[in-house]
């Protein structure tokens, strides 16, 4: 499987409730209406607190985005999708809203599993 792993972060002036609320009810509907929904498609929210987690360092994201597609070229062309005249803009002006893109970082990975 080929996998996307995205590091985001928030924007400073929206309360992490809000940002999880625009994130899920707004901006994963927008994708979904302008792609299919890759085969996964998670999002793993930074829960910061000192009860749970002993943080060793300096955590700089809110939420990790997991995208899994069957291979590289599923993957391109849902990125064509979502970057296509018109659909690109809506996805640029949306997260505008609620992310800082300018420290969005994201890696591709190629997945191997061994079962047992």
């Amino acid at each position: 499987m080929f996998r996307v792993m995205a590091f985001l972060i928030k924007k400073q002036d929206i309360d992490t409730q809000t940002f999880i609320d625009h994130y899920e009810k707004k901006h994963i509907p927008l994708i979904c209406s302008l792609a299919p929904s890759p085969v996964v498609y998670k999002r793993m929210y930074l829960v910061r607190d000192d009860r749970l987690t002993r943080e060793g360092g300096v955590v700089d994201f809110d939420v990790v985005i997991e995208l899994g597609f069957p291979d590289r070229d599923a993957f391109l062309a849902w990125m064509a999708k979502l970057s296509a005249t018109g659909a690109g803009e809506q996805v640029a002006a949306d997260e505008a809203r609620f992310l800082d893109r300018s420290r969005t970082r994201a890696y591709v990975f190629e997945e191997y599993v061994t079962a047992g």
